[in-house]
């Protein structure tokens, strides 16, 4: 059974917590030019559900997109070659090219980020977006997503994983490597810490993140398996490969919100109450035919917090909401995930406002919010298959 069919279980208990809402005014230094050029890109080729939504952007200044290659390396784990019976080690270490994507007042000639562009500055960084891709794709699979987000004024940080990204998994000639899921909230973890660390002080691995990172306002989100890894780091109490329990991982990191796309989750951990959660937003469909919708209900209800929020969408697939094939679900999610994270991390939006973007294309997507996600007594049964959807 693959990681997106797994079955969730409840068995996650949290007491309640509020929203954590904070009030930081940002600093935006961007020309006119680059402003009118930017903000009619943000929406282009979204179709008409993209042009209902653009007004409620219409307060989020727009930049065009720099984007960077770096390369962090993690000593402490490995990567194994999953050809081999017992499996065998194929890394001693695990090096991660992680994608950085940032605003920036360059425009390019065509749609599309622009390499090592100078990014735009700001006092005190830019809310960050830590980005998890699925499986056997890579983190360019989701331009569509992340351009928009760092439009919208975020910096968007996505590894490779080892093993899981499609360039691997080609390279292990068909070999199933999606047990390699458990080893990316160490992966997650680890390159927060890392862009953290290079955002604080200017380093050889990284100079463009000096300065760019603002270190309480940071995010989680993935599709797919990556939603599974972000749910086992956010979440989880039990043990990675290495030993390490997941709540250990992300200690000292302070993880504001978490996004979950097409999820599900991980059954195979143990869950605890914890003092507090970050805000949540899941995405599902109902027609997912990869990833059943049921998997998304089920996680969201076992995680015993208020400050929640569910978007169905109505007939989008697995994938295409995120990559940009479904253009009217890709506009929705867009406007719903921007909206989500100026609420959760610079308190620029009220959880009403929140609801009514999730509701604006009744067609297209319905959202809930607090203690229960989607009934599930008339979700249509799909036939499940995880090839082109």
């Amino acid at each position: 059974m693959t990681a997106y069919a797994k079955a969730s279980e409840v068995g996650q208990r949290s007491r309640l917590v509020l929203s954590r809402v904070r009030l930081r005014a940002r600093a935006r230094f961007v020309s006119l030019f680059a402003l009118s050029v930017a903000a009619s890109v943000a929406f282009a080729g979204l179709g008409t559900a993209g042009a209902n939504l653009a007004h409620q952007s219409s307060t989020i200044t727009k930049f065009s997109v720099g984007i960077v290659r770096c390369t962090f390396v993690d000593k402490s784990r490995g990567v194994l070659n999953y050809q081999k019976i017992p499996y065998r080690v194929a890394s001693k270490s695990r090096t991660l090219v992680t994608e950085i994507r940032y605003p920036t007042t360059f425009v390019a000639i065509a749609n599309g980020a622009i390499d090592n562009a100078a990014p735009v500055e700001q006092v005190g960084g830019y809310p960050t977006i830590v980005f998890a891709h699925g499986y056997n794709v890579t983190p360019d699979t989701y331009a569509p997503l992340l351009d928009a987000w760092a439009q919208a004024g975020f910096v968007v940080v996505a590894p490779f994983f080892p093993d899981e990204n499609a360039f691997a998994v080609a390279a292990q000639h068909g070999a199933n490597t999606e047990d390699d899921v458990v080893n990316e909230p160490g992966d997650l973890a680890f390159v927060t810490k890392s862009i953290l660390q290079d955002s604080d002080t200017t380093s050889t691995t990284c100079p463009i993140l000096a300065g760019l990172i603002a270190p309480q306002e940071i995010a989680l989100a993935g599709h797919s398996d990556g939603a599974e890894a972000v749910g086992m780091l956010a979440y989880d109490h039990g043990l990675d490969p290495q030993g390490t329990n997941f709540a250990s991982l992300r200690s000292g990191i302070d993880y504001r919100a978490v996004i979950i796309l097409s999820g599900a989750e991980d059954t195979y951990q143990s869950n605890a109450d914890e003092a507090s959660r970050p805000d949540l937003l899941m995405i599902h469909s109902l027609a997912d035919q990869c990833n059943p919708f049921r998997n998304g209900v089920q996680l969201y209800d076992a995680i015993h917090q208020m400050n929640k929020w569910f978007l169905e969408l109505q007939t989008a697939h697995h994938l295409p909401p995120f990559d940009g094939a479904d253009k009217p679900a890709l506009s929705v999610v867009v406007a719903t995930t921007v909206s989500f994270l100026s609420m959760s991390l610079e308190g620029a939006t009220a959880p009403t406002s929140l609801i009514a973007t999730g509701n604006e294309e009744p067609a297209v997507a319905k959202m809930l919010s607090g203690s229960l996600g989607s009934s599930l007594a008339n979700v249509p049964r799909v036939e499940e298959n995880c090839g082109p959807n």
